[in-house]
């Protein structure tokens, strides 16, 4: 039996439409998806250079510095990244 919220559990219009979106791309072939994924990866990494005033390698260095802070050292990802 499911229990019973005390209050009704309120939709927001972006839960809708994050729904919808998740929906129209889960419908897209794989190829398509990957080709999507991979575009929006190179506009957040040109988003991030525009705003700090990177170059694109220097950009993917200090995103993938902070994507190593907080995990074990790695010596070979020190002499990858500096």
């Amino acid at each position: 039996m499911k229990a019973l919220a005390y209050t009704h559990t309120m939709r927001s219009v972006a839960d809708d439409l994050r729904e919808e979106l998740q929906g129209e791309v889960l419908r897209l072939p794989f190829e398509e998806r990957m080709a999507l994924a991979l575009r929006l990866g190179e506009r957040g990494l040109e988003l991030f250079r525009q705003a700090s005033g990177l170059d694109r390698e220097t950009a993917i260095r200090e995103l993938q510095r902070q994507r190593q802070a907080g995990r074990t050292p790695s010596k070979c990802m020190s002499e990858l990244i500096g």
